[in-house]
This record gives structure tokens, sequence and C-alpha cells, in this order.
């Protein structure tokens, strides 16, 4: 098998660490309970959707892009309020993280047409969450023979769109 070159400089915030949140906001913006230093709470202050990638806001959720896709279309549904157990969700947000989870499986078959997801969340550093302190669950299309899951024997996997043209087609298809 050959190893070929990926040109991907995006992913260079990723490896070192750097700056995840590409428009920040006043901390007195933040909902109470808030950390500061937690990308997802940060993403709840009023700012530009766009820029940070916020495809949908419930009363109890935030949907956003993963800045560091597996796959195209990888989307982020995270509960509002800075939460880091199952137990310490409630019912209300436990109802609206499921019907969020659904209505963007459906969006995405609708406008990517992918065979099948990925939908699962990370509990705890142990489990790979990288955010261990804020909740939040993984979509992530799939196609027949996609790979994209980077193993290190890989050959070359790449995803085929922009941040910015996902949040537009989804953005006009949930806002028509």
């Amino acid at each position: 098998m050959s190893n070929e070159q990926l040109w991907a400089p995006w992913r260079l915030e990723y490896i070192t660490g750097g700056n995840d949140d590409p428009e920040p906001c006043d901390p007195k913006t933040l909902l109470p309970g808030a950390d500061p230093e937690c990308f997802l709470c940060r993403a709840n202050a009023p700012g530009d959707d766009r820029r940070r990638g916020i495809v949908q806001r419930g009363k109890h959720t935030v949907t956003l892009l993963n800045r560091y896709p597996y796959n195209n279309g990888h989307l982020l549904i995270a509960p509002s309020r800075h939460l880091a157990r199952l137990d310490e969700l409630g019912v209300e947000i436990e109802a609206e993280l499921s019907r969020q989870t659904t209505l963007m499986t459906g969006l995405l078959e609708k406008v990517m047409n992918p065979q099948g997801f990925n939908i699962g969340v990370n509990l705890g550093r142990a489990a790979g969450a990288g955010l261990p302190g804020h909740l939040h669950w993984h979509v992530v299309p799939r196609w027949i023979g996609d790979t994209n899951f980077m193993p290190t024997i890989a050959g070359v996997h790449t995803i085929p769109q922009s941040l910015d043209a996902l949040w537009d087609l989804l953005t006009e298809e949930l806002n028509p």
C-alpha cells in the first residue's frame, strides 16, 4: 500500500492544541455555570453562529459542526449547559437531545445521502472524550468504503467539503 500526503492545514490547530474558538466571547455573556475554557459553553454565548459553526440552537441544546471532523457532515449535539454526566441532564434536556439527533440525522440524510451513521457519546477521558466536562453527541455520516477513521496504517482519506459549505447546506435546509 502506498502512503500519500494529505494537505490538511486546518488539522494543525487540533494537533497543537491551538485556538478552538473562531469567535471569542465576552465571559459575561456565558450561561450560569458555564466554563469559560469550554468551547461548547463559549459557542452558546451570543455571537456569529456561522463563525462558530452553529447549525441550530434549541431551548436546551446546541448543534454545531465539528471543527475537526472524522468525516464529512460530522456534527456535535450538546446540552446548552455545562453538564458532564448523563444523570445531570433531566427529562427535558434528554428529550431535546434525542429530538435533535433525530432531526439532524434526517437532515444529513436529505442533503448528503449517507448510507449510515455513527452516533455516540464518549463518557470520560478514558472513553475518548476530548472534552469530558461537557457532554456532547457525535453524529457522523458514513458511506460504504469511506474508511475515514484514519488508522495509522491507512492511505489517504479526505473530507471533500469545507465547513463553510456544509454550514450553508444545513442552515439553508433548516431555514428555507
